[in-house]
């Protein structure tokens, strides 16, 4: 399984995400490319969690505090107070773990 390490050297060697990777960690592996607007095109409409967490990253990011705090609570995350660096690694680490969690719990 991928690590955080390989995720973030995978999106700076790939133009293109995996499609096979759940919408929220799409969406990370776009923002750490630079492109906030693919990755908020990923999760805007997406019902789930973490991509309402995710969601709620990318409005902290982008400035938009009041929309931040309404996607962090869809998220049933607390709304983060560090630096967004820790706050992408915390949230695709996180994504990650899950993802390995469903491949074991597979095979």
């Amino acid at each position: 399984m991928v690590t955080l390490a390989e995720f973030q050297q995978l999106s700076e060697k790939q133009h293109l995400c995996p499609k096979t990777l759940p919408k929220a960690l799409q969406a990370m592996f776009y923002d750490k490319k630079g492109d906030w607007d693919k990755a908020h095109e990923i999760v805007q409409n997406a019902s789930d969690a973490d991509s309402a967490w995710v969601h709620a990253y990318l409005h902290r990011k982008e400035g938009d505090l009041s929309n931040a705090r309404y996607w962090y609570r869809r998220s049933n995350q607390p709304e983060s107070s560090g630096g967004l660096n820790q706050e992408w690694e915390e949230i695709t680490s996180c994504l990650l773990k899950k993802v390995k969690e469903a491949w074991t719990q597979k095979n």
